[in-house]
């Protein structure tokens, strides 16, 4: 089961005509916020309190389920009745308090409910854009304003939008003012929740001269980051490591005399220096060192120095002999070098030229330990790949080819990822008369296709629209790519 996992509701049309204009914005935003961070995330918009209340059961089930962070988030009216905040569905009737209090969500059922059971530990964040004017004061003749403080949970953060007492407005653009400043702050990466609230709470204060002040009541024991850089999140090796551009280079190690040669990016310094690399040396490497060498043997291969690819090819046979922990080290440099970049951030356009090659020690049980590395450095990132890399998931891709032979659509899970080079223009367009078309061996564009959707060719299966008993060769249009999740627009 997922450990990540965030409820979002956002109500902003009520049958009794009470409608506010942020909030389903407000709700989709921070749904793909969490979900580009690793999130599984349900979505409600302007959702009744039947639909409220199955979500919130369903919640608290997921989260119990192995779960360890629990994110809800609610845009839309909220009162307080007697002490008591209460979250307006769409449908909630409001003649007298007793409506409220049947039919509507209590913020204190929704704290019960994500809890921990028994002795369970678990991280849950409550955020509330929910404390605009009260709909409902004329016909109480109540002068209830905002809502209620409330008692946080072991382990729990619950924001407001604003103070106790106090109400929060709505934004002048897509989101609310809470919202808005919000989203300026939750993506930045390695910021502790807290420190990131208070960021918003400063952002907030500047757009409203002072008039809304957000607030939070937390009892949360450890640390918890929205988006937790992987120099950050990786514990195995150091920050200067996994960035590698502020690696300090130490001339009296020979591990670090490969690396600078390696640095050069000239093949009559780089192949040399690797190739009298022998296995007892590099045992004697610390760990840092050794994923360093290995991301700049993947560095090198990419620039086509022969020494490294024969490095990246081989790479089982010219580490046997090592020590288990060492040549761990060494392999997660390379893999961590085809997805990262010299300053440890996610590259849009990983080096894919060998990643089959390094992929296919994936087979073998002894480099397992290497292969879960890489899929936990990438796992906030799941969203932006068709399988986890180091994960050995199956894909399936559907390719179309018409009567010509031209490759028409390449399907997964019935979107067609092929796309334009400027992500936008789908290869069915109403333009597709004036493509143009190269021709390539079959077997070239399968190998492209495990390189572009980044699956290895054992785990990729592809099936195309018609026989192709005899068809070698393929016509593929010009300026277009197989596009992976992260990098495709909807």
């Amino acid at each position: 089961m997922p450990r990540l996992n965030a409820l979002v509701v956002g109500n902003a049309k009520y049958d009794d005509g009470n409608n506010l204009k942020n909030p389903t914005n407000d709700a989709d935003d921070i749904a793909e916020v969490l979900a580009n961070g690793g999130f599984s995330v349900t979505k409600l918009l302007n959702a009744t309190y039947k639909e409220m209340k199955k979500a919130i059961k369903a919640f608290e089930k997921v989260s119990d389920n192995g779960g360890a962070v629990s994110v809800f988030f609610f845009a839309g009216h909220g009162v307080e009745v007697d002490g008591v905040n209460y979250l307006i569905a769409k449908d909630t009737e409001a003649d007298d308090k007793t409506d409220i209090e049947s039919g509507a969500l209590s913020l204190n059922e929704v704290l019960s409910r994500m809890e921990p059971k028994g002795g369970a530990t678990r991280t849950s964040i409550v955020i509330l854009d929910a404390c605009r004017e009260n709909p409902f004061e004329r016909k109480w003749r109540s002068s209830s304003r905002g809502l209620a403080p409330v008692y946080a949970p072991r382990g729990t953060l619950v924001a407001f939008a604003t103070s106790p007492g106090q109400l929060s407005g709505d934004g002048v653009g897509r989101n609310g003012r809470y919202t808005g400043a919000l989203l300026k702050h939750i993506e930045e990466p390695d910021l502790p929740v807290e420190a990131m609230f208070k960021r918003v709470r400063n952002t907030l204060g500047a757009a409203t001269k002072q008039k809304q002040i957000s607030w939070e009541h937390t009892s949360l024991a450890g640390e918890f980051y929205f988006n937790l850089s992987a120099a950050a999140s990786i514990e195995n090796y150091s920050a200067s490591a996994i960035k590698d551009s502020t690696f300090v280079l130490d001339e009296s190690k020979r591990s670090h005399r490969v690396v600078r040669a390696l640095k050069s990016q000239n093949w009559y310094t780089q192949n040399p220096a690797l190739e009298a690399v022998k296995v007892d040396q590099l045992d004697g490497a610390s760990a840092d060192s050794l994923f360093v060498l290995g991301r700049n043997i993947l560095q090198a291969a990419s620039g086509s120095a022969n020494a490294a690819v024969d490095w990246v090819r081989n790479f089982r046979d010219r580490t046997r002999g090592m020590k288990a922990a060492k040549r761990k080290a060494l392999l997660d440099g390379i893999l961590f070098e085809i997805f990262f970049d010299s300053d440890g951030e996610l590259r849009r356009r990983p080096k894919a030229n060998y990643f089959s090659e390094a992929f296919e020690l994936e087979q073998f049980p002894e480099f397992k330990d290497s292969f879960d590395f890489i899929a936990g450095a990438l796992s906030s990132h799941a969203r932006d790949y068709f399988a986890l890399p180091g994960k050995s998931q199956k894909v399936t891709v559907d390719v179309h080819v018409d009567s010509q032979a031209q490759v028409t659509g390449v399907f997964v899970g019935g979107r067609n990822y092929l796309l334009r080079e400027d992500d936008v223009f789908d290869v069915d367009d109403d333009d597709d008369d004036n493509l143009v078309y190269r021709r390539c061996d079959r077997e070239r564009f399968e190998d492209d296709l495990v390189g572009q959707m980044l699956v290895p060719k054992r785990l990729l299966k592809i099936v195309y629209n018609k026989p192709m008993k005899g068809l070698d060769t393929l016509k593929f249009p010009y300026g277009f790519d197989v596009h992976r999740p992260g990098t495709a627009r909807s």
